[in-house]
């Protein structure tokens, strides 16, 4: 009982086909609301490729294992699926995961994920500074919402935007080979 109450994320990655990019920021606009309507969906997060490389890791959260299954099983999501088909070079692969370790996920199965206590270190060189200097910023731009809950959040949103689609990306693929080793 205890794992349906768990939440869960689908991982799914997509190689596009050269110069299909725009084309496929399309399909994500229209597929992200309608997996966003469906039962216990609690978010989704895009990764978008580094300049000249074609691979895409879309991240959707569900409260429940079952409520995350409705929506890859669903017909809705294969028609969808089916018609973002011809812009992939190599189909659409998914996977479900259970804990929040994300950024450190091998791309291939035989790859073994980094330490934790490199996993630790890493996420502590992104978040660190994104506390300290978001409020730091946003404290100076909007003076009038210092200590209120509106500024926490909007403090929380940016850290929490700028280690999903900036920091991470870019500093997991920095450590790569410090990540990787023994």
């Amino acid at each position: 009982m205890a794992q349906q109450n768990k939440h869960v994320t689908l991982v799914i990655t997509h190689t596009l086909q050269p110069n299909q990019a725009e084309r496929y920021e399309q399909w994500l606009g229209k597929i992200m609301p309608v997996a966003a309507e469906f039962p216990g969906h609690l978010g989704a997060n895009v990764i978008r490729p580094a300049e000249g490389q074609t691979l895409w890791n879309i991240i959707i959260r569900f409260d429940t294992l079952e409520h995350l299954y409705n929506w890859t099983q669903s017909d809705t999501r294969r028609v969808l699926v089916e018609e973002v088909a011809p812009l992939l070079a190599e189909g659409d692969k998914t996977e479900v995961r259970t804990e929040a370790a994300f950024w450190f996920t091998p791309p291939a199965p035989h790859v073994r994920q980094p330490l934790r206590w490199k996993q630790f270190l890493i996420t502590l060189l992104v978040i660190f500074p994104s506390t300290n200097l978001v409020p730091w910023i946003t404290g100076m731009i909007l003076p009038a919402l210092k200590g209120s809950m509106l500024l926490h959040l909007l403090n929380d949103a940016c850290v929490v935007a700028l280690v999903v689609w900036l920091w991470m990306p870019i500093v997991t693929r920095l450590f790569a080979g410090w990540l990787k080793k023994a």
